[in-house]
């Protein structure tokens, strides 16, 4: 028997039996059920072993084919790459042959500015012997001609017996004589001096108190006729004692002339408007035979009233004819007014209008406003109308009134400045001088027989062609200018300009003209030669 150890104390296998048996068999359910349990942890082992195998075979096939994927995409892009790279080297390699190219040429061009330099310099070291040659030649004759002038002057010396102070005497004396030809540069320097601030104001001056002051000499245009059926009406004209004279004198503000002429009696008077209604009212009391100082008074008024409609008619029609709208009723009264205004007896409505006429045409040419040239050629001249009333020269007056009458900036800048009055600012002021020297100018304009024109043209020129050293004369701008043309080869710059002066001196001496006369003298020296 074999004793059993049992929880520390020996019992005897008896008694321990029953309990051994119980434990054995929990043992042996343990152990059977452990086996159990490890058999199934075996199988279910088996079959995660198996399906981790799958997953692990599954993975290292996909990572194959990722791997080989990439490896074709790294095949691919290093082929694209490479094309890429082969084409961008191309080009490199054509740009490469392009500048190549370019470089020859460049090389070549260098080379022949090169080669043209060479031969530049050779031709200038060529030139350069020849100018030293020529300065040795030169200085070689500077000595002998200084000798041979030494020689002549002593030589000179003892045939003329006059020592070095007589002949420095008869020498001044020789520039002397020489330097009275040169008077014409002084003349140039004085008209320069003097002709911009005295000539073209004294000028302008003169001739407008000349047409504004009525004297002897203007008795063709500030006096008018009337007929009388005989002698008899003059008596009756002047009334007892002078009153029917007075009368009239007083109600139109003219100066009646009663003399000896026959069938005539003189109305005078400056202001072309007051004298026509004179005229007309005393044609109504002559052709009406009642005279008395209650008459007179009665029919100038109405003949004042007759002018002032037709005054203001004609004004319309003017306006009309040039076609510019929107003037100013008082504007258009003293545009008729003009048509009773003569200058040089050329009628200023009808010049005013030539004027509106040739600027707009002008204005066009130059891409300018035409209606705005025409108006303002149209009322340069509206000064006249009124220029017997107010103090200052009619562009100053023109412009005052056009400002009043609320005509634009170039309106009234053309009636101040078309005689050149003030420096030209305005396109259309010049346009406007230019279209009224045109009308004033050009033959016929103003009244001249043609016999007396061409006359007038003949003088002017053979006055110019009797002067020493002339050769031409040619008379221009219906007389304004006259063009002459001198010898050079008799003349010099100072010469010309005396001849010049001289001829305009002639003018002033020997004509009587309306304005000025311009002489231009022209010296001119022409060389020719053939080459064979």
């Amino acid at each position: 028997m074999h004793d059993i150890i049992l929880i520390g104390q020996w019992l005897p296998l008896a008694e321990v039996s029953p309990v051994v048996s119980g434990m054995a068999a929990a043992v042996l359910a343990a152990a059977l059920t452990f086996a159990v349990v490890k058999l199934l942890d075996h199988l279910n082992f088996r079959d995660a072993d198996r399906q981790a195998r799958a997953l692990i075979a599954q993975a290292e096939r996909e990572v194959e084919n990722l791997r080989k994927e990439a490896e074709l995409e790294r095949k691919e892009l290093a082929l694209q790459q490479r094309d890429a790279g082969e084409k961008e080297l191309s080009k490199l390699r054509e740009d490469l042959h392009d500048r190549e190219r370019q470089l020859d040429k460049r090389q070549d061009s260098v080379d022949q500015q090169a080669d043209q330099l060479r031969k530049q310099e050779r031709m200038v070291e060529g030139t350069q012997r020849k100018l030293a040659d020529r300065i040795d030649e030169l200085s070689e004759r500077k000595k002998e001609l200084d000798e041979v002038y030494e020689a002549q002057r002593q030589q000179l010396h003892q045939l003329s017996g006059l020592d070095r102070e007589q002949a420095k005497e008869l020498l001044l004396e020789r520039l002397d004589r020489e330097l009275k030809h040169e008077t014409g540069a002084r003349i140039i320097e004085n008209e320069k001096r003097i002709a911009e601030t005295c000539d073209t104001k004294a000028r302008e001056m003169l001739i407008t108190s000349m047409q504004r002051f009525a004297a002897a000499h203007t008795a063709e245009t500030t006096t008018s006729t009337v007929d009388i059926p005989n002698d008899d009406m003059k008596g009756r004209i002047i009334g007892r004692e002078g009153r029917n004279i007075r009368a009239f004198e007083k109600a139109t503000g003219v100066d009646v002339i009663i003399d000896d002429t026959p069938g005539v009696v003189i109305v005078s008077a400056f202001d072309t408007v007051r004298r026509e209604i004179a005229r007309q009212a005393l044609d109504k009391l002559i052709a009406d035979g009642r005279i008395h100082p209650s008459r007179i008074e009665e029919v100038v008024g109405e003949t004042q009233q007759e002018i002032e409609n037709d005054i203001r008619k004609h004004g319309e029609a003017a306006a009309q004819e040039a076609d510019v709208p929107g003037l100013h009723p008082k504007v258009i009264q003293l545009l008729g007014r003009l048509r009773y205004r003569t200058s040089y007896s050329q009628n200023v409505l009808r010049h005013s209008i030539e004027v509106a006429f040739l600027a707009s045409m002008m204005a066009e040419e130059v891409h300018l406003d035409a209606d705005l040239a025409r108006r303002c050629g149209l009322l340069h001249d509206i000064g006249k109308a009124a220029d017997h009333d107010a103090d200052g020269g009619h562009p100053k007056i023109g412009a005052d009134l056009l400002k009043r009458y609320n005509e634009g900036p170039e309106v009234v800048h053309a009636a101040l400045g078309h005689h050149d009055d003030l420096r030209i600012a305005n396109p259309y002021t010049v346009l406007v001088a230019a279209a009224d020297a045109a009308s004033a100018s050009r033959p016929g304009a103003r009244r001249e027989t043609l016999e007396r024109y061409i006359k007038r043209m003949e003088e002017l020129e053979s006055i110019a062609t009797g002067f020493d050293g002339v050769d031409q004369a040619y008379a221009i701008q219906a007389g304004r200018e006259v063009r002459v043309l001198v010898r050079a080869e008799d003349t010099s710059d100072e010469s010309a300009a005396k001849i010049c002066r001289d001829i305009a001196k002639a003018y002033e001496d020997q004509l009587t003209y309306p304005g000025e006369i311009k002489v231009t003298v022209i010296r001119e020296s022409r060389m020719s030669s053939i080459a064979h």
